[in-house]
């Protein structure tokens, strides 16, 4: 008879710990005897159906190596909470992450999906008197509340919010919780900006107005450091940049293009930062690929890159010269987050130009403008009008609204030839208009649809059938977008769908067959031979033990391990993930779910996907229109417009 398996031992083996152990491994462990860390021995492993001697000895190893983890689980599993954050604990806290969560509980609550309430069972189980007023709970529900804002793009919150959400998780004395949080590193604090004065104002010093207090903001140190480095990156790159070459000169390239285009051209030659702005149709391919050909002219060297890998393909395709994603520009160290080039090691180009620049959140523009050295001229295209960033900040936005860098918008429509109704149709919800469409060429199709499952059905019928019928497009370069994951026409029901016609099969490996279209939801910059990025669709070309190798735009990759979780089926994906890619065919599907969370930016973003082909599978209804004449994206809140004022003034 097999003894008791120890409880904390069976979580973690069951949670998946224990690496190089598989699931159907795990359960023979008590038939060899295996019931608690002291039974692991290679020789009791030998016992096991399918280990040899090597296999044995690797097992063994790796149990060993995972001890930090394992003394996590038991503090977790003595708390009554899932062993699987023992993983996530071991990253973020290193090898003495047990000793850390013993003395101060608090420090679970930096890890994604935790509650204060996770990290309070913890407290009382690890402390001898858990305190709902102890300093550690209160500095930490402080990052906890600007962490949970970030997500929302904030990168600030006024003290007052912060000091509300304290007082409701109980704290008695906010203005301790936030002085904590301040003086351990985590949080910045920044006062409020002197008033302004008018210049002819007669004020005496002792009436001098005081700052206003409501104005005190609150950051996580990460981003706020972050804003300040890419405002004074910004003011430095405008103080060092010297003139690349004669306005004149802008005359070799400009054949078909306007004046605002060869303003743009010329702009770049003189200015450390400038920025090019414009809807679809209206030429900034044209004017990049115009900036490019002149400083090639004057051999001048020139790094492209845009935040997605089927964007920077695009780039390459348009200027005929190497694009790359801006984490690879910047040598994106694997998973760390970190980057090769820096101010250390700055990037060898004298002009960097990055397209979809409304993708560029705060921390990966700070790294970009950092790694850029004096004298860089850097140029930043995109659209405002596009959803911002996924990570938090307002990039483009503040840096247009701050009016401290020239800034050229196109307005003039040229894409009637070869998109016209797209083209026509983004720009007018640009604007905050819904016109009926225009289209009898059926390059924009509506497709009306009463409720979720008539459009999910709708959406199988356009892909498998209709467009490639009508139109001649392959399925293959068809994509369906939608604001939403759940639902009948949600991304997880439509790939079923998708998949079930387009590429039966069972899912030999993590659910996937060779030729199902996948798209990553996270960074794996480190996989051999070049990684792949969030929101970057690929093809599954093979499977082997345990991996898949994709195909992306940036190339091949073979997926496997822990990046395995990071893939989705791919033939339908959300508007954010969509974002700085385009398909010769595109779906866009709205069901009512989606109603809430319509604001004209994702309604401009998803229409603008499409190149050739735009079908709108519309079950919103009246929802749809209101959303693009009334609803932008809710506002962030950032600093980063004042402080580029400041560093420019």
């Amino acid at each position: 008879m097999t003894a008791p398996a120890d409880p904390v031992f069976a979580a973690f083996c069951a949670a998946g710990l224990w690496p190089g152990l598989g699931k159907r491994t795990a359960a023979e462990l008590p038939a060899a005897g295996i019931t608690s860390p002291d039974g692991v021995t290679a020789d009791r492993l030998l016992r096991l159906p399918r280990v040899g001697r090597q296999r044995a000895e690797r097992l063994f190893s790796s149990f060993l190596s995972a001890q930090p983890t394992y003394e996590v689980v038991g503090l977790l599993v003595g708390a009554g909470l899932e062993a699987r954050l023992a993983a996530g604990v071991a990253d973020a806290l290193g090898q003495d992450a047990a000793r850390r969560l013993r003395d101060d509980p608090w420090a679970l609550l930096g890890l994604p999906g935790v509650s204060l309430a996770d990290a309070d069972r913890l407290a009382i189980a690890v402390l001898p008197r858990a305190d709902r007023q102890d300093t550690r709970r209160g500095r930490a529900v402080v990052a906890l509340t600007l962490r949970t804002a970030t997500r929302d793009g904030h990168t600030v919150l006024p003290a007052d919010l912060v000091v509300a959400a304290l007082r409701a998780e109980g704290i008695a004395d906010p203005a301790a919780a936030v002085v904590a949080a301040v003086e351990s590193g985590e949080v910045l604090e920044h006062e409020p900006p002197e008033p302004e004065l008018d210049e002819d104002a007669d004020v005496d010093v002792d009436e001098f107005p005081e700052p206003d207090p409501a104005l005190r903001q609150l950051s996580l140190a990460r981003f706020g450091m972050a804003e300040e480095a890419v405002a004074e990156n910004v003011a430095r790159l405008a103080a060092t940049a010297g003139r690349i070459a004669d306005p004149a000169a802008v005359r070799s390239v400009a054949k078909g293009l306007d004046e605002a285009q060869r303003a743009a051209v010329a702009q770049v030659l003189g200015a450390g930062v400038s920025l090019l702005t414009g809807g679809p149709g209206t030429g900034k391919s044209r004017t990049v690929a115009a900036v490019v050909s002149l400083l090639r002219s004057k051999g001048t060297e020139v790094a492209l890159a845009a935040p997605t890998g089927r964007a920077a393909k695009r780039l390459e395709e348009l200027t005929d010269h190497p694009a790359v994603t801006v984490h690879r520009l910047l040598g994106a160290q694997g998973t760390t987050g970190g980057f090769a080039r820096n101010e250390e090691w700055p990037l060898d180009a004298d002009v960097v130009v990055v397209d979809e620049a409304s993708m560029l959140d705060v921390e990966l523009t700070a790294a970009l403008l950092e790694a850029c050295a004096d004298g860089t001229h850097l140029l930043l295209v995109g659209d405002p009008a596009q959803l911002p960033s996924i990570g938090p900040g307002h990039v483009l936005g503040d840096l247009i609204d701050a009016g401290v860098v020239p800034v050229t918008e196109l307005t003039t429509l040229y894409r009637q030839a070869e998109g016209g109704a797209i083209a026509r149709l983004a720009n007018a919800v640009r604007t905050g208009e819904l016109p009926p469409v225009d289209s009898p060429d059926r390059e924009v199709v509506v497709v009306p649809a009463t409720g979720s499952a008539e459009a999910a059905r709708r959406v199988v019928q356009l892909v498998t059938d209709s467009i490639p019928r009508a139109l001649g497009i392959d399925p293959a370069t068809v994509q369906v977008v939608t604001p939403v994951h759940r639902g009948p026409a949600g991304t997880i029901e439509l790939n079923k769908a998708l998949k079930a016609r387009l590429n039966p099969g069972d899912g030999t490996v993590w659910g996937f067959d060779v030729g199902d279209r996948v798209v990553a939801t996270a960074n794996h910059l480190d996989l051999e031979p070049i990684g792949f990025a969030n929101g970057e669709v690929g093809v599954v070309t093979g499977t082997g033990d345990g991996a898949l190798d994709v195909a992306f735009a940036s190339g091949p990759v073979t997926v496997s391990g822990q990046a395995l979780g990071d893939l989705r089926h791919g033939w339908a994906i959300t508007v954010h993930r969509a974002q700085g890619s385009e398909w010769p065919g595109v779906v866009v599907v709205l069901p009512p779910e989606a109603g809430g969370m319509l604001s004209r930016p994702l309604v401009y973003t998803a229409l603008t996907r499409a190149q050739r082909h735009l079908s709108i599978v519309h079950a919103s209804g009246a929802a749809l229109a209101r959303a693009v004449r009334e609803v932008d994206v809710r506002p962030r809140r950032t600093r980063l417009a004042r402080l580029l004022a400041e560093n420019a003034g």
